[in-house]
């Protein structure tokens, strides 16, 4: 029990030495009254820090998904904890689980919480594995929930997939305002990326360098090159449909460059609720973890004594086509999101090593997608699964085949 009269809630943390993972540490580390991290699992890119944040947290198991870095772990946690004086029996040794199933075992733990802060729709299984233990699910991977689908949200209890994205945080806040009655749209708001107004033309000369640089937010390069693209709110439509049970007719999207009005809600009555915070992901992950309770200074408010602006534009979909495609492949739903999510990620990677034009991200992507759903292709996974045979195996052939079917355009 803390000292707040809550009862301390375990965490299970996926993905720990990214960005959200590290961030979640911070907050757990401010308030052990409130949680305790039991497990922690993450790629293996960065074993030094793993060990510390096992040692940090007294965590009971340890994931990585490197087949051959369970002993390179255990001996960096041994180093770490001698750097730090302890002695053998003055700090927890945790079992550690090596192999690609890792963070999946680790999620179906019984806890409390299970957050889920991996990169790419390799956390699907992981999503699954925590919903089925029955925790409170803390989402933050948007691509499991984007390429499972009803998979996801099928097996999902009423209250238990919270978001952790800051765009669904605050629609999940705002939607407090009212019933699902009397909701007449959600508003996604987008920062517009280094490249807010430009247009079709300039956007085909765009670098790497630039597209890397933006202007809000500090992210890893995958979703940073998205957010530049917009595929990133195109994920988060689909994702905001799934959540919410919100047609894609009532979902809209809005420019806003300062990123402090992070989404709205807006009801039949004509008022819009929106939720307001300077950028900082601490406060929907603490939201995610203490779900429906807030964490006390989880982040900085509002300066309300200074002047402000904000500013609000509409999306100019032809210079970024990202949206209106993620729109209509959300609409068709089965593998269709799993093949525009795999095939973007490949499109990325190529723009990322100068073997496509920024422009040619989108317009490869709607190419694998389209041969997707009309059988325009061959091969195991080709073929266009709806939502009623969905399966992970179907998923999972689909991003299979969309790899190199997108390298192959690339290539061309």
């Amino acid at each position: 029990m803390g000292d707040n009269g809550r009862v301390t809630r375990e965490v299970v943390l996926l993905g720990s030495t990214g960005s959200i993972g590290t961030q979640a540490l911070d907050i757990v580390a401010r308030n052990p009254d409130q949680f305790k991290v039991v497990a922690l699992a993450a790629g293996g890119a960065n074993l030094k820090l793993l060990a510390q944040q096992a040692l940090d947290t007294g965590a009971e198991i340890v994931g990585v998904a490197e087949p051959d870095a369970a002993i390179n772990l255990a001996l960096l946690i041994d180093q770490e904890a001698r750097h730090r004086g302890l002695r053998p029996g003055e700090f927890m040794i945790p079992e550690v689980i090596a192999g690609p199933t890792a963070a999946t075992q680790i999620a179906g733990l019984q806890c409390d919480v299970v957050l889920n802060g991996m990169t790419g729709s390799v956390g699907l299984e992981p999503t699954l594995a925590a919903l089925d233990s029955g925790a409170i699910l803390a989402l933050a991977n948007k691509e499991s929930l984007v390429v499972g689908g009803t998979l996801v949200t099928e097996v999902a209890d009423p209250g238990q997939l919270v978001p952790v994205d800051s765009e669904h945080s605050a629609l999940a806040q705002a939607l407090r305002a009212g019933t699902a009655d009397e909701v007449a749209r959600l508003v996604l708001t987008a920062s517009g990326g280094p490249f807010r107004g430009w247009t079709a033309e300039q956007l085909q000369h765009v670098t790497p360098e630039q597209a890397l640089a933006h202007p809000t937010w500090s992210m890893g390069p995958v979703v940073t090159i998205n957010s530049a693209t917009l595929v990133n709110k195109g994920l988060e439509v689909i994702e905001a449909h799934l959540l919410f049970g919100i047609g894609y007719d009532r979902i809209a999207t809005v420019v806003h460059p300062q990123s402090v009005v992070h989404s709205m809600v807006e009801y039949v009555d004509g008022s819009t609720i929106a939720q307001a915070s300077p950028p900082d992901m601490r406060m929907p992950i603490a939201l995610g973890l203490g779900w429906p309770n807030r964490v006390p200074n989880a982040a900085l408010a509002c300066d309300w004594t200074q002047a402000a602006t904000w500013e609000f534009y509409p999306l100019d979909e032809a210079a970024f086509p990202a949206v209106r495609i993620a729109r209509e492949v959300g609409s068709l739903a089965g593998t269709a999101p799993a093949v525009f999510n795999a095939a973007n990620e490949e499109c990325v990677a190529a723009f990322l090593d100068g073997r496509l034009p920024f422009t040619g991200i989108l317009s490869t992507v709607e190419q694998v997608v389209t041969h997707h759903v009309q059988g325009t292709s061959s091969g195991e996974g080709s073929a266009f699964v709806s939502d009623a045979d969905l399966s992970v195996e179907a998923v999972l052939a689909a991003e299979a085949w969309a790899r190199p079917a997108a390298n192959q355009l690339i290539g061309g």
